[in-house]
């Protein structure tokens, strides 16, 4: 079976899946998103890449979607709904990524499923932004409603700074996206998540309040307790993921919250400190829903 595997280009994480394809006996190719072309007329619609046939693989793995325009990131994830609608696995699916790619969506599920998370305030006035600061107790993280890796965060925690942060982003006609900020031991969780199971989880430690290993964080493997699985897997069932990096953040006074649900993550770190063959895992659970097609 040939599996397509979408992504910005070849790398680790798509080394690492076809390793594990090609252990299993199947093919994985690695396609580049630009390389998409839709074909529409009397036949019905088609998509390829790279002369690929995307509907005649067994699955589509969706690694990664690369930054580009407006048009090229909505062409691409519609891409993704189309070859879905006909019948094709794609994994992450195109609604699970556009849920967890907005901090806003992924927020709004997790606290409608009941899920611990921080207070929050999204708004678009620079006022109103100033107001939900005073509200949330002066000490606020600042996020992009899209972002990763801990890019483009602030912590605010001076009202005259916090009127600088929000006038700067009222000129770049951002939106605000104002969480109270947690007081916590200096590290957080990372739960990977595959088929509604927990695969592995690492705690993250830094210095400073980020612990993004892509901003210098650390890791080691962690076991968790029974309620820290079940919101993990709690979180990954609320934006419907095949596959998800849950991060957990333990507060000093002992409540555990849900502060992100990553639809497309990396896992190498985890992988380091945890021994585990995640790209394997991820392929056993997409050659199961490949079989089911």
């Amino acid at each position: 079976m040939r599996i397509a595997i979408l992504a910005a280009r070849q790398g680790w994480h798509t080394d690492q899946l076809c390793r594990a394809l090609v252990g299993r006996g199947h093919e994985g190719r690695v396609l580049p998103y630009e390389a998409l072309v839709g074909r529409f007329g009397n036949e019905g619609a088609s998509f390829a890449a790279a002369g690929e046939e995307l509907a005649s693989c067994g699955a589509v793995l969706a690694r990664i979607i690369p930054a580009g325009s407006l048009e090229q990131i909505v062409f691409r994830v519609d891409a993704l709904h189309a070859l879905e609608e006909r019948g094709v696995p794609v994994v992450n699916s195109p609604r699970t990524i556009e849920r967890t790619v907005d901090k806003l969506w992924t927020t709004a599920l997790l606290a409608g499923a009941g899920l611990p998370v921080p207070d929050t305030v999204v708004c678009e006035g620079p006022d109103d932004a100033v107001a939900a600061f005073r509200s949330l107790g002066g000490d606020v993280i600042v996020k992009p409603l899209f972002g990763s890796m801990g890019l483009g965060m602030v912590r605010v925690s001076d009202e005259d700074m916090a009127f600088r942060v929000f006038r700067t982003l009222k000129t770049l006609r951002g939106v605000y996206y104002v969480q109270r900020a947690i007081e916590h031991a200096g590290c957080d969780v990372r739960v990977f998540v595959v088929g509604g199971r927990v695969l592995g989880a690492i705690e993250r430690s830094a210095p400073g309040w980020k612990t993004n290993l892509a901003r210098g964080g650390r890791a080691r493997s962690l076991t968790l307790t029974v309620h820290q699985t079940e919101l993990a897997l709690a979180a990954a069932q609320a934006v419907a993921a095949d596959y998800a990096g849950v991060d957990l953040l333990p507060a000093r006074d002992g409540t555990v919250y849900v502060v992100e649900v990553n639809g497309i993550p990396g896992w190498r770190g985890l992988q380091e400190a945890t021994s585990t063959d995640v790209a394997g895992a991820i392929v056993e659970h997409l050659l199961g829903r490949a079989a089911g097609r």
